[in-house]
């Protein structure tokens, strides 16, 4: 990968979330990784992700590690800190997502425990998703970007009660539908625990072997697929 695929990519990426319905007018982003190892690639702010094209540069930018703007105009996110952070303390990671997910908030304001009742919900493998509860503020500062990254650990995403979510992985389809299953599981839980008390769910045996099944590297490239497919020819009757 070069620094031309990178910024396509956070472009792509930004897509299929807006495809996936977490879009939140100018707000979210969408980070990759720096092949240079110069620092991230991110949307400038002010833009949608529907916004980002090829052809306007301008709307993209390439934040340092220290987050000082390299290529780009204006000032970095203020929330540039949840990127570089993750990607510093995880060397392996090349994309991360930060979303306002509808049903995420709704769901991290309850307090429950994220269960396995779908296949969404197998994502993490029978355990709780991990949340960040420093702040429901801007992470806006390294110390908060740290404090999220050393939440987040291994997961593949994690709830920040009363602002959103966090999502990372190895590669950009990866962390785009880690994001994806997270909303979903939430959104289906919520709908579960309106009708009613939940009864039946997994055991924690049958969840890691359904995250092994379900969600392998071919099938969170398939979904990702699926979505930047979706962004760039809407399907009848979406």
């Amino acid at each position: 990968m070069n620094a031309g695929e990178a910024r396509r990519l956070v472009i792509e990426a930004s897509h299929a979330l807006s495809a996936a319905g977490q879009a939140d007018m100018v707000w979210g982003h969408v980070a990759v990784r720096d092949p240079e190892g110069r620092g991230i690639w991110i949307k400038a702010p002010g833009w949608g992700w529907e916004e980002l094209e090829e052809a306007h540069e301008q709307r993209l930018q390439l934040v340092s590690y220290e987050a000082e703007v390299l290529q780009g105009t204006g000032a970095p996110h203020k929330e540039c800190h949840i990127h570089l952070e993750l990607l510093k303390a995880t060397p392996d990671l090349i994309c991360t997502v930060h979303t306002h997910a509808v049903s995420a908030i709704a769901f991290a304001s309850l307090g429950h425990q994220l269960r396995p009742i779908s296949h969404e919900g197998a994502l993490f493998a029978g355990e709780d998703v991990p949340r960040f509860r420093s702040t429901g503020g801007l992470v806006s500062t390294p110390a908060l970007g740290k404090a999220l990254a050393a939440e987040l650990g291994n997961a593949p995403a994690a709830l920040m009660p009363r602002h959103g979510l966090v999502a990372a992985g190895t590669s950009v389809p990866a962390a785009v539908m880690h994001a994806v299953l997270l909303e979903r599981a939430c959104a289906v839980q919520l709908k579960a625990m309106a009708a009613g008390e939940i009864r039946v769910q997994s055991s924690r045996t049958e969840a890691m072997d359904k995250r092994a099944e379900c969600w392998p590297d071919s099938q969170l490239e398939a979904g990702y697929r699926y979505l930047v497919r979706r962004s760039a020819r809407p399907l009848p009757g979406c």
